[in-house]
């Protein structure tokens, strides 16, 4: 390419996010720079007082800003944007929810960029999202030229209500080996900091404490096998809706002595180090992040088959896929990994070299750039062409 793209990553969270907000501000930093110019914008509400992602863009070598708004429907939103995609040349607005889909939709027809999406799933429960915003997201998306899918089962979905196949690509997410690598020397002092003695066996689990995780159920298994096991503990990490209702969980089940809800963490790593084992335990997914975690950091995995798990990681290759909703089988999970410490190692060594070849951060970037030079090629070649007759070659 003679001249760098310009991106504009577009994202609309409250309070600190999730697996996406690891994706887009790493991706950015990871940019290929002498090709890409990237800038990230993060809608934020005024009203948002725990929003959190300034803070972590502020760490990374990355072109960051933010469109506020008063409320969901601030009018000086829209201008805002225009103003950034007119004053730094935009060429792609690559979108990440339902609000920034339709937004980079509309910027397209409006001021000729090129919307992109990456369809990270649909995993919110309220009856607004289910019955409203969802399904006008995904019709939204069938218009777009290209959208990204994180998991296979996402593609299928966004397939059967009316995108293109030729316009969707699956990319997996990834994770960057070198910054996730357990080091047993770091051991003693990460199970210290979280309270835990080097002679407990501690089976770990991170993720928003909302109702898609389903940690009443890794409560329920883990009170199971806990019976005949008094050094086993449970931590997870997490805040969310459900903090009250998995705490009174807890003290019904007597577990208070064993079962540690440890709020919100920002050290994943320090966590993993600390941990036996890692659950999974969630009733729906897009790729999840905390599974890449797992594999890079060499802790044996349980985890449900929902969404891209099973992409990742291969059952009784490098983790141990369970049904979701299934408390028995978690049991008897997790009891495997407990009793066979030799199988789980094997399986802990093979998940490591996947990470390091074909689930690296780096291949996944390399992966997104390649979309990214093929619509900037269908700019070049058709530049009056309206968004949503714009074909691209598949990557």
């Amino acid at each position: 390419m003679n001249a760098r793209t310009a991106i504009l990553e577009l994202r609309s969270v409250w309070g600190t996010g999730g697996g996406p907000e690891k994706t887009i501000l790493m991706g950015a930093e990871r940019r290929d720079r002498d090709r890409f110019d990237v800038t990230v914008c993060y809608i934020r509400d005024v009203r948002d007082r725990i929003f959190g992602i300034g803070a972590r863009a502020g760490h990374l070598d990355i072109d960051y800003l933010e469109a506020r708004e008063r409320h969901s429907f601030d009018a000086r939103l829209w201008r805002a944007l225009r103003d950034i995609i007119r004053e730094r040349a935009i060429d792609i607005v690559h979108a990440h929810d339902y609000k920034t889909d339709v937004l980079a939709w509309l910027l397209g027809r409006r001021t000729g960029v090129t919307p992109l999406a990456t369809a990270h799933g649909w995993t919110g429960h309220t009856t607004r999202e289910r019955r409203v915003y969802y399904p006008v997201d995904k019709r939204v998306l069938a218009r777009f030229p290209r959208v990204i899918a994180v998991s296979s089962e996402i593609a299928r979905e966004l397939v059967r209500t009316g995108s293109d196949p030729d316009r969707v690509t699956v990319i997996l997410n990834g994770i960057d080996p070198m910054a996730f690598r357990r080091d047993p020397s770091r051991r003693p002092d990460a199970r210290r900091r979280l309270g835990f003695g080097d002679d407990e066996i501690v089976v770990g689990s991170v993720g928003r404490l909302e109702t898609q995780k389903r940690f009443d159920l890794l409560i329920d298994a883990f009170a199971s096998i806990a019976r005949a096991r008094p050094r086993l503990r449970l931590a997870i990490a997490g805040d969310g809706s459900l903090r009250e209702a998995l705490d009174a969980q807890v003290g019904r089940l007597g577990l208070h002595a064993t079962c540690h809800l440890l709020g919100h963490q920002t050290d994943i790593v320090a966590l993993h180090e600390a941990f036996d084992l890692f659950v999974q335990s969630s009733e729906y997914e897009g790729t999840p992040n905390v599974v890449l975690e797992a594999m890079a950091m060499e802790t044996p995995l349980v985890a449900t088959d929902v969404g891209g798990t099973r992409e990742l990681a291969a059952d009784g290759e490098h983790a141990l896929i369970v049904p979701p909703h299934d408390t028995a089988a978690l049991v008897r999970a997790m009891t495997t990994v407990l009793d066979e410490p030799a199988a789980a190692h094997t399986r802990v060594a093979a998940a490591r070299r996947r990470i390091e070849t074909d689930l690296s951060f780096d291949m996944r970037t390399r992966r997104l750039e390649t979309i990214y030079d093929a619509l900037a090629g269908a700019r070049r070649t058709k530049p009056n062409a309206g968004s949503a007759s714009l074909r691209v070659p598949h990557a």
